[in-house]
């Protein structure tokens, strides 16, 4: 083949057999990139996309409680009621102080001092309300006097009104003149307040000489009431601790000291309550537990 045949072949666009080779090569490149890319558009648009299965859920062990003797109450349960107990107040005796009834019965007399609270006793009320309770408050004259609204509704409910003297002085440090003072103002603020005289008293701290108790009985006929049952709640150990030792420390014929000055005390009073409640005890005026001592 001469020069002339080359250049008719350059001219009619007919090259040489590795110019066919490269064409082939390169179309096939060509159309598997345009494939490539018409497979990655339609996969972007949803059409091939796998649905994603969220991850089985982890199962996580559950513990069972440990076993105890107490249970829970629902929330909106009604609380335990006492029973309804018809008993006279009317106790005799020559005995100057009392510290707990007649053991063989199931009565007992729940008594709260250093009374009445603004805040504090209308709550206690509400929950021996709900509970069909009568309790003795041992008020203090100055307060009778502040908080007259409060004293007659103890005494409208059902309740008993005991003397803690004027201002909750220590008794042992005065004269019997100015005891015998003390407690006699007390008890006309009280009567003032609600037609009602006080039948007991109870000494601040329980401190009063025995030759001191005989000598208000024999002078007002006015007992000296102490207790056998102090969950110390003063102190303030916690609402828990309060009503464990008052459900604990209670027995057939009890008197049982707290306090409705302080919140905390307050605070334990469903649980104590519920707990004497169900335990069978049945709740009492202190009027009422001495006229069952003799018994």
């Amino acid at each position: 083949m001469n020069g002339t045949f080359w250049r008719e072949k350059l001219r009619t666009g007919v090259t040489s057999p590795l110019h066919w080779v490269s064409m082939i090569v390169m179309r096939f490149f060509t159309s598997a990139f345009t494939t490539f890319v018409l497979f990655l558009s339609v996969t972007s648009c949803g059409f091939l996309k796998k649905e994603k299965v969220p991850p089985a859920p982890v199962s996580v062990p559950v513990t069972a409680p440990k076993t105890s003797s107490y249970t829970p109450r629902s929330l909106n349960a009604a609380p335990l009621r006492n029973p309804n107990v018809a008993l006279s107040g009317a106790f005799q005796g020559g005995e100057a102080s009392h510290s707990f009834g007649n053991r063989s019965k199931p009565y007992i007399a729940m008594t709260f001092d250093d009374g009445p609270h603004p805040v504090h006793t209308p709550r206690l009320l509400d929950m021996l309300k709900r509970r069909n309770i009568r309790a003795t408050f041992y008020v203090i004259g100055h307060k009778v006097e502040r908080y007259p609204h409060i004293i007659r509704r103890i005494v409208a409910e059902g309740h008993e009104i005991g003397n803690h003297t004027w201002k909750h002085d220590n008794l042992t440090k005065l004269s019997n003149a100015q005891i015998i003072a003390d407690l006699q103002r007390s008890t006309n603020a009280i009567a003032k307040v609600t037609g009602v005289r006080p039948r007991t008293m109870r000494p601040p701290y329980g401190a009063l000489y025995g030759a001191q108790r005989q000598m208000v009985y024999n002078r007002l006929g006015m007992p000296s009431i102490l207790w056998d049952v102090d969950p110390q709640d003063w102190k303030r150990p916690g609402p828990s601790v309060v009503s464990s030792r008052i459900v604990n420390g209670t027995k057939p014929g009890s008197i049982v000291l707290a306090h409705d000055l302080h919140g905390p005390t307050v605070d334990a009073m469903p649980a104590a309550l519920d707990g004497l409640l169900r335990k069978g005890h049945q709740f009492v005026t202190v009027s009422q537990l001495l006229a069952q001592k003799g018994q």
